[in-house]
């Protein structure tokens, strides 16, 4: 369950991406509503929140007649028959027939796909498409062999579809970053040292305490350059967001992960400067409010420190949790921002 104070923030927002994920019960008409309830807002002390309209009936609400919150386990439903039918295909397929097996018209469909995974359906595809690629194309063998295996009519559909969200070549997954060239440097800050690195695309890698050891590891046949001209502006850029916390949004990155990872780290870069959010509430965000741990973990996946901010999350009740980093580090991130 999220917390009060984070409901109470998407209820007054009428936030779609939460439906299905709370409930809020009226106290003065005995009403229970989704977090987007078009009516008008009560006064905050005649709210309660729950976690599912059951509880909500339980304890003597009824659903409101507006924005009828029990429709929202339909939706659910009807997401999770479209996830299990793309899966089985193996590829995109068309929102018509997808809409007509759980009996919405194709634009509400889409609608409702996208605000429980924050993806189309056709996107939601290709992505898993492209998971599927990158982990074959991570064991040795045909590249061209792993691209038909994850469900690609052609290579050329492969590299058309990725090219922007890999990076770097597609044979890069199965050789070790052959044929990338990563520039990188390790500067000092007020953090320590930091280890910024950087592909033509963006920065892939931002860590503390680390060295060309780490880039190695990682991109064990990629061509690494310490410094150069070009990667000088950008490495500026990284400098001063670290030290003056602010908006990243300007910065090129080079990230790739799983299709849930990467809806993790969309949410950590909308947390405003200042702000933090708990695990339990950040699973809430992306639509899996029972996958703590596993957000947690996507969490702990990111490549690039600070300019995707995993320090924001903490735990419920204020901990600071953890932080690859060190807790440090992650403390004095917070109280920068916070100033």
């Amino acid at each position: 369950m999220v917390t009060d104070a984070f409901a109470w923030d998407a209820f007054t927002r009428r936030d779609r991406r939460y439906d299905g994920q709370f409930i809020g019960a009226v106290k003065t008409t005995g009403i229970y509503c989704k977090p987007s309830c078009p009516a008008r807002h009560p006064l905050r002390q005649n709210v309660e929140f729950f976690a599912t309209a059951a509880e909500a009936r339980a304890a003597g609400y009824r659903a409101c007649l507006r924005c009828r919150p029990d429709d929202v386990s339909r939706d659910e439903r009807a997401v999770l028959a479209a996830i299990a039918a793309i899966k089985a295909a193996g590829q995109p397929l068309v929102l018509a027939a997808l809409a007509e097996e759980t009996g919405y018209s194709p634009s509400h469909f889409q609608r409702v796909f996208t605000r429980h995974t924050g993806l189309s359906p056709a996107a939601y595809a290709r992505a898993l498409m492209a998971e599927r690629a990158a982990q074959a194309l991570s064991n040795e063998g045909s590249v061209t062999e792993a691209i038909y295996a994850a469900g690609y009519s052609a290579p050329s559909r492969f590299y058309e579809g990725n090219q922007r969200r890999l990076g770097m070549a597609p044979s890069a997954w199965a050789n070790g970053g052959k044929g990338a060239v990563i520039h990188w440097s390790v500067v000092d800050t007020s953090l320590g040292a930091m280890l910024v690195a950087a592909t033509a695309k963006g920065v892939c890698r931002l860590s503390f305490n680390e060295g060309r050891e780490a880039l190695e590891a990682r991109f064990p046949q990629a061509e690494l350059s310490e410094g150069g001209a070009a990667f000088a502006d950008l490495l500026g850029q990284v400098i001063a967001a670290v030290e003056t916390p602010g908006d990243f949004g300007h910065i090129p990155l080079d990230v790739k992960g799983t299709a849930f990872q990467e809806a993790v780290w969309r949410e950590l870069q909308r947390i405003p400067k200042g702000e933090t959010r708990t695990y339990a509430e950040l699973a809430a965000a992306v639509g899996k409010p029972r996958a703590v741990r596993a957000a947690g973990s996507a969490n702990g996946a990111n490549n690039v420190a600070v300019l995707i901010p995993c320090h924001r999350v903490i735990r419920t009740g204020g901990g600071l949790g953890g932080y690859a980093y060190g807790l440090e580090i992650k403390r004095k991130l917070l109280e920068k921002e916070a100033k």
